[in-house]
């Protein structure tokens, strides 16, 4: 990993520091994209409500200890603890609208799928349709 870092750094102008929050940024938003394409199920679920829990945990120990969110904002190359947990909120965000952007279109789907099986169920057979259509031709 320091080779990497001593071989990208210098190359795109960043320090050691800020190209790890430059990478986990980047991963995460690469993982967020990702969850758009997989399916959810209860395994899904499970995992997003421990996503959850475990960044309402983070928050709180933000509030609670504001001193060690900047300590490890310096760590990985953020300057101020706000910052970082402005970086993790957008992350979040930008988690919560794909995610919903996700069930709109499983919801569309859906109603796709119900309005189509109800206009069929609900359709004149064609043998009373061409009687009908006879019958009115005829008169």
């Amino acid at each position: 990993m320091d080779s990497l870092l001593e071989a990208l750094g210098p190359a795109i102008g960043v320090s050691e520091r800020t190209f790890i929050i430059q990478l986990l940024l980047m991963a995460g938003i690469v993982v967020i994209v990702a969850w758009l394409f997989i399916k959810r199920g209860a395994k899904q679920l499970a995992v997003r409500r421990l996503l959850v829990i475990a960044f309402a945990l983070f928050f709180g120990l933000a509030v609670l200890f504001p001193g060690m969110l900047t300590r490890v904002a310096n760590l990985v190359g953020v300057g101020r603890g706000a910052d970082l947990l402005l970086y993790a909120t957008v992350l979040v965000l930008l988690g919560f609208l794909a995610l919903q952007e996700a069930r709109t279109k499983a919801a569309e789907k859906r109603t796709t799928h119900l309005a189509r099986r109800l206009a069929i169920d609900e359709a004149e057979p064609a043998v009373e349709y061409r009687d009908r259509a006879l019958h009115e031709h005829d008169g």
